[in-house]
């Protein structure tokens, strides 16, 4: 449960931003898609290879 204490005389506005700043930091959301559907995990690995694979392309087109 996350607790935003208000300051005296704070507009709401920024409360509820400093809110939700901290609810994208928990990665409460990330969590419960990634629980909707199961991924095996050899999927799963094979995701991450490629993905490092494609930042690793980036970074060295950058260097030529």
């Amino acid at each position: 449960m996350l607790i935003i204490p208000v300051k005296e005389g704070e507009n709401i506005d920024r409360a509820l931003k400093r809110f939700k700043r901290k609810f994208d930091k928990t990665g409460t959301m990330r969590q419960l898609r990634t629980r909707q559907q199961f991924t095996k995990p050899s999927v799963q690995r094979r995701a991450e290879i490629q993905k490092a694979q494609y930042i690793q392309s980036l970074r060295d087109q950058e260097e030529v």
